[in-house]
Parts: C-alpha cells; structure tokens; sequence
C-alpha cells in the first residue's frame, strides 16, 4: 500500500513539476526540533525571470532573520511604536537564521550576503546571467531559530506550539525592480506565486494545520511526517498544536479552516454562519482559487473588529453571533484577498483594504441595516437619547477616520506602509479607503463599483498587478469624470468640507450657493428634506470655490449636504438651510449632560457636575462645567467651570477658549490661540485673578509623521491679579505681600525626541517683566544601552537678565528645589505653607 502511495506521489510530483515551468516553483524539506527551536531546511527554489531584462542577481526574503539584532529594522520599528518587549528580550528569545549552503542547480556555491541595512534580505549573485522568461534553480541548506510569538504574534509559544508565517526564504518581485522590503511586522511580505512542494517532519503529539493540499501523512516511532502541495501560493502559513481547537467547516464554495470561537453558540449555527460567509465573498469576489482557507486567532488580533467589540463578553452589546459572524467574515475577506490580489502590499495596499473594509460594511447594510453603533445600549434609557444612539453601526468607519483628520494627523492613501502612524495603519488608512469606494459607488450609482471590482478580481486573479489597473478598468466602466477621486482622494491629504452659504427664493425657483472650503474637485450631494423625509438627492460636481444652483421651488422645504453622511466630510456643521432660517432656528442650543459624539443639527452644550479638591484654602469645590467638545477634535473649543470653595466660602472657577488652525503639507502642522481665566485661593484669605491669552506653534517632520522629534514655540502673556485679606499670613515669605501685581511675557521653545530608548528634550525659555527678565537653559538625555543599562543626564541653567526686585526677597528667584510658581502654573495643593505634608508638594 505504502508503495502505491508512493507511486501516486512522484507521479504528482513529475506532472506538478511540469505544470511548474514557466513559473516559480519551491521544495522544500523540514525538519521541525521544537527543544531546541529549531527547523533545519532544505530547500530548492525554482525562480522565473518574468520581465523583459537580464537579471545578474536574485534578492530573497529571510524574514526570520529580522529578529536576529536589536538594529534590525523590526528591531527599530518596535522603538519607534514605543515598546521594549524586544530591546529587554533575552538573545535566546530572538530567531535567526543560519545558512549553510546556498549553490545553484550544478551544485557550485554562489556568492550571497544580507544587505547592511536589511539583514532580512539575501542579495545572491549569479553566475550565469538569467535571461528574459527563463528560470534559475538555487539550492539551499540552513536553520532557523525561531522567535517566541509575543514579539509579532509568529513563532514558538511557552508552550512549544509554532504559529508561522513567512518562515522560510522566498524569491522577492521582479517587475522592473526590485521590491525588496524588511519585516516590519505589517504582515506585508511581497513574494511572488509559486508551486509549493513541501514535506515537514514534526514531534508525535501535535496536529498540523495548513491551509495547503496534504497528499500524505506518515507516523513512526518519534515523529510525523506531512506532504503538502499548493499550486499558484504566496501563503504557507501553518500552525502546529498540541490540541487543535481549529474546526473544519465545508461549504459548496470553499472550505474554511478556522480556531476563532464564541461561547453560546452551536456548531450548527457556526456552520451556517460560515456557509452564509463563503457564498457572500463568492457572490461578491468570485471564486476562490484554492480548496480551503485558514483562518486563525492571530490573524483576527492582528486586524480586529475596533471599538465596543472590543469590550470583554459579559458587557459586549452585541449578540455573541453578531460578533462571531463579523470576527469571521473580516478575516475572511482580508486573508481571501491577500491569496489572490498579488499587488504590492507595501506601497499600493489602499485597493485591497478598500475592498476589505467596503464590503464588511456592504454586509451590514444587506444583514443588519438596523444595528447601532453602540448595539443594546442604544436601547436603554438615558443612553438613547444621546446622539451616539442615533449611529449605525457603519457610522464608526467614518468617526475612526474622522478622528485622525480633525486632528491633522491623516495621510494619503499612497504613503508607503512603513510610513503610517499606526493608527493609521491599523484603522484610519483602511476605514479611509472603505468609505473612499462606497463615497465613489453612491456618485457612479449603477452597481459599477462592484462589478468593478468583481471583475477586476477575475481579470487579475493570481497575477502581479496594481491599482492602475482598477483605476483604468473603472473609468471604462462608467461615462462620469471620476479623476478627482484618485487624486484628490486617496492620493493626497486633502480635506473634504462644503457650505451652503446661502438660499434664496425666486419667483419659480429656489437659488442655493455652495462653497467648497477646502482646494479639491470632488462632487458632493445635496439632498431636498421635507422634515425627516427626503424629496430629492442630486449631486453637484465641479465647485472649484463656490457655485449657484436652481432647483424647483418648495417654501417648507430644507436642503443639506450629505445628508446620508455617505462623504467623509470634515465638518457637517453648516451642511443645512432652509428659506427661514436663521442662527437660532437654523442649528437651535441643545443641553446634554456628558459629553457625546456631535450632532450637526445642533450646537451642543455638554454639562458636567464637578466636585473638585484643588487646595486646602478653597477646600472642597462643588460645580459644573459647561463645554461643547466632543469626541471628535473641534477647531473652537470653550469650557466654563464656575465652582463654590466649601472652605473659602467663595465663589471660584475657570474658563478656557482656544482655536486651532491646522496647517497641511507643511512642518508648521498647526497653530493654537487660547486664552484661560482664574480665579482661586492661593493662602488663607487670598484669592488670585490669572488672565493668560496664548499662541502656540506646533511643528513635526512633515516628510515623516512616524518621526517622534517635536518642536513648540509658545508665546503667552500672563496677568497676575492678588486680592489678598487683612489677616492673611504667608508661611513660605510673607514679603509676597509687598510685591505688586504683574504681568509676564513668556516665550518658550521646546524641542525633543522622546524615544524610549533614546530620549532627548530641550526647552529655552524667556521671560520679560516690569521688574525682572530672565532667561534660562534645560537639557534632558536619557539612554538605555544593549545591556539594558539606562544613563540619564540633565542641565539646567538660568540668570537673570536684569532685576529690579527687592533684594530680601525671592519670590521671582530660580528656586530649582521648590519653585515659588509665581506664573502659578501648577497645582499646588499648599503653595503658602512652610510646613506640614502640604509644603513637601
């Protein structure tokens, strides 16, 4: 029996071979020593030279070999994102990998060695040059040692089960250049398609799980051995456990693979659930090229459903198959397409996350149009009547991108991975371009972006291709003018904002002028409403700065723009007119206790109770405070928080104003004018009046938003004001009391990089007054060594460049043990005493 089945073997593997000509081709044989966390691999690759040029060297990805220093560029991502999980690991807790032998297919040693910057890349020169359509074969021999998974989520566990991907040495693309790119645990390894052939020796006692074709399992004594095949794969992934959790679910599309689960639900309903699946990506991608996808807790924690999903099970406001359904379906959609859509994850990710995140949310919209935002909480009383209970649950697409765009820290669809913030990376870029194709499906209409993409799957399907193509194969498609969304949309960082800035009635007709605030040519949708009912929707195109429309006339009719929030606009906020309206009727006040996302139907007050402990001398404060800002960032932002001292028996509080102007493409990302007001006890007795209008002006790498080193320049003008009684008594220096109120000019520059490994931060700072100018000097440095040794320095240095103070006095002096705080910029608990705990503050 044993020898039929080897017969079958080689027989597949001769007609596997020559199906394989013509195209890159891998065998590859393991053997797995998990007490030493090892896997010793020999390895042949067979690489095709698809272009038109003659190749002199071949580049190959060892990703393994990205854990094997601390200044590897994984190393040196893991800094940046401000974690020391890899800095402080032990050097047996990194992988590496050790080759022994790299020859071609005479058997003669090639030359190779990783490049200095990326030792995760092999660089080999070859010694006959490898014609246009032509193959080399190169034989390897060499080990890995394996990482533990709490680096990246891939390697060997504590308990010596492997979850692996991108394991082994791939060839890298060609397509012109090479696109050789390190692990920067973005999950974005660029390989081109290949015909696996691998065999894989592993321990007795764990099962193995691949999404590959097995064509054999043999068992001896101390070890299992597994055939694998896979046609046309740029994924091997595979997980070895002792105790498989992993179920297999077989469907009339594809098969899935999968260990993700959720409690109080039944195998039949996790069946139908997976079988709803699969035909909704058939129906909508196409057919699945391969037998079986593998789905895995790792890759959901590595693309998860963000926001109140992410809450714990016994508070989670979803169903328990809600969650399930979405857990299992966005994995699904990602790891479908990152198997079949061969475009470069690295540089032109923006389509294949847009696809992703588009139809995730074309699934809600067609199974659950219903489901809120925040799920069952919307139901319960108190927590309905906010405006977070009036959102869907594809509302949460926009707000998350919203929140990088308010705050001036959006990029373009077509910055390099590496690049992004990681909330960017993680959420922002991918909801961007979700909404981006949904945005682009409701102005073509027709059903054209989905059979658009339906089709560009087909026509690219296991090939090297790019958005180009979509972009060329979606403006045959429809006859409207669509530029404006590749490159004012997902190639820049431009804003979208319009205005309708004024209506008026004509004898047959109503005139509507909208602005477009921001520099772009997008259109935008303007929407007739009779109360809560929609009479009409036409959508305007090319307002350059501003354009007037006719529109059939309605007295009682109101008009907005983007009504169905389908554009992610900066601001809806004066999106709505009609005829009669005015300030107060146009947008009337709206009061809510607590703060809640904004509603731009209203102009929003948010009231909140304070009880408050700021000094001894005020006591317990008792009061409110009246805000209006919400979850996502507003430019203009007040606050007022009136407030009773129990202990001074007086009334005491603050209030703040401050408008932000942000600044795109530019190292002057953003300026902020404030003013804050005050007023509260300083002694027994004595109040404080604290006037201080302020401008500051922030700036950042505007060529790398990844880069930490921040500079600010703040000017501020403080107003000191002292009521001070007849019976009060300073314990610190009761000469304060003769010195007379002042005014400050401050100016500060601050500058810093504040890695956790490397930290540097500096500040100069100015102050002028009647009767005193000082000027002072203060430098931080913090490094933590290879041997995870942390030296810190710090100087300081001040004078006084003129004074005119009394000289028994030091209230305006340096004081660096104890600053006097006569700016009172901080919030002593005590600043009068000499004595007691309340001094050592």
């Amino acid at each position: 029996m044993k020898t039929l089945k080897s017969f079958f073997f080689i027989l597949f593997n001769l007609c596997f071979s020559v199906i394989s000509l013509g195209q890159n081709a891998i065998d590859l044989n393991a053997d797995i020593d998990i007490e030493n966390k090892t896997i010793h691999i020999q390895q042949k690759i067979i690489f095709h030279n698809p272009s038109n040029d003659t190749l002199k060297v071949i580049y190959l990805n060892d990703w393994n070999n990205a854990y094997s220093t601390k200044k590897t560029p994984l190393a040196k991502r893991f800094e940046e994102e401000f974690s020391l999980k890899f800095h402080l690991a032990k050097s047996e807790q990194r992988g590496y990998t050790t080759i022994t032998n790299l020859k071609n297919k005479l058997g003669n040693t090639l030359p190779f060695g990783t490049l200095k910057e990326q030792p995760d890349i092999i660089k080999v020169e070859l010694d006959t040059p490898l014609l246009p359509n032509q193959n080399f074969e190169l034989n390897l021999e060499y080990n890995l040692v394996l990482p533990d998974n709490s680096f990246t989520g891939y390697g060997i566990t504590d308990n010596k089960e492997l979850n692996l991907k991108y394991w082994y040495i791939t060839p890298a693309v060609y397509d012109g250049d090479w696109q050789i790119y390190s692990n920067k645990n973005l999950d974005d390894l660029y390989t081109p398609k290949a015909d696996l052939n691998l065999e894989i020796k592993f321990p007795l006692g764990y099962t193995f799980i691949s999404e590959l074709n097995t064509i054999d399992i043999q068992q001896t004594k101390n070890e299992q051995t597994i055939k694998l095949q896979g046609k046309d794969r740029v994924n091997s992934t595979f997980v070895l456990v002792r105790f498989s959790e992993f179920k297999f679910v077989q469907t009339d599309d594809f098969n899935i693979v999968s260990d993700i689960s959720s409690k109080n639900i039944t195998v039949e309903e996790k069946a139908l659930i997976t079988d709803k699946i699969t035909r909704y990506i058939t129906d909508n991608l196409g057919d699945y090229p391969h037998e079986r996808l593998l789905i895995t807790k790792s890759d959901y924690k590595k693309d998860p459903l963000y926001g109140l999903n992410q809450l714990p099970d016994f508070i989670r406001p979803f169903p328990d198959s809600f969650q399930y359904e979405l857990k299992l379906l966005k994995t699904a959609l990602k790891n479908y397409l990152d198997n079949t859509l061969l475009i470069n994850p690295r540089k032109d990710y923006w389509l294949k996350e847009g696809i992703q995140i588009y139809f995730l949310m074309k699934y809600i919209e067609d199974y659950y149009p219903d489901t809120k935002m925040i799920g069952t909480l919307a139901n319960i009383w108190g927590i309905r009547s906010f405006h977070a209970a009036d959102l869907t649950y594809n509302d949460q697409f926009v707000l998350f991108y919203m929140q990088m765009a308010r705050t001036n820290r959006d990029q373009a669809l077509t910055t390099s991975k590496d690049s992004l913030l990681k909330f960017n990376a993680n959420i922002a870029s991918k909801y961007k371009a979700g909404v981006g194709l949904r945005y682009l499906d409701d102005f073509v209409n027709s059903n054209i972006i989905e059979s658009t993409i339906k089709q560009y799957l087909s026509n690219e399907k296991l090939k090297i291709t790019s958005s180009n193509e979509f972009e060329s194969l979606l403006k045959k498609n429809t006859t409207k003018d669509i530029d404006w969304f590749f490159t004012d949309y997902v190639n820049s960082r431009k804003k979208i904002d319009f205005k309708i800035k004024n209506v008026e009635s004509t004898e047959d007709s109503i005139r509507l002028t909208i602005i477009n605030k921001r520099d772009n040519h997008v259109p935008v949708s303007l929407f007739t409403l009779d109360k809560d009912s929609v009479l009409g929707k036409m959508w305007i195109e090319n307002i350059n700065e501003s354009k007037t429309i006719s529109i059939p006339k309605n007295e009682n009719a109101k008009f907005a723009l983007n009504y169905d929030n389908t554009i992610p606009e900066f601001n809806l906020r004066d999106n709505y007119k009609s005829l009669n309206s005015n300030f107060l009727n146009n947008k009337p006040l709206q009061f809510r206790l607590i703060q809640d996302i904004e509603d731009p139907y209203y102009n929003q007050v948010f009231m909140m109770p304070l009880i408050e402990f700021n000094n001894i001398y005020d006591g317990l404060t008792l009061g409110g405070k009246f805000y209006n800002k919400t979850l996502l960032r507003k430019r203009l932002n007040y606050r007022i928080s009136p407030q009773y001292g129990t202990n001074s028996k007086s009334l005491t509080g603050s209030t703040a104003i401050n408008y932000t102007h942000n600044i795109e493409d530019r190292d002057l990302y953003a300026i902020t004018y404030g003013m804050k007001a005050s007023y509260s006890s300083f002694a027994e007795d004595a109040f404080v009046t604290r006037i201080s209008p302020s401008l500051l002006l922030s700036f950042r790498n505007n060529d790398d938003f990844r880069s930490d080193n921040f500079k600010e320049l703040n000017f501020r003008f403080l107003s000191i004001r002292r009521d001070v009684g007849d019976d009060t008594i300073f314990e610190v220096d009761n000469n304060i009391i003769d010195v007379p109120d002042y005014n400050v000019f401050n100016v500060r520059y601050v500058e810093g990089i504040p890695g956790i490994i490397n930290f540097k931060r500096w500040f100069y700072d100015v102050q002028f007054a009647e009767r005193f100018g000082k000027l002072s000097v203060n430098y931080e440095y913090r490094k933590l060594s290879e041997r995870n040794r942390q030296f810190n320095i710090r100087f300081f240095a001040g004078t006084f460049l003129y004074n005119k103070t009394e000289t028994d006095s030091d209230y305006f002096s340096f004081a660096l043990d104890r600053p006097t705080d006569y700016l009172f910029d901080y919030n002593y608990l005590g600043r009068s005493e000499s004595s007691g705990i309340f001094s050592q503050q």
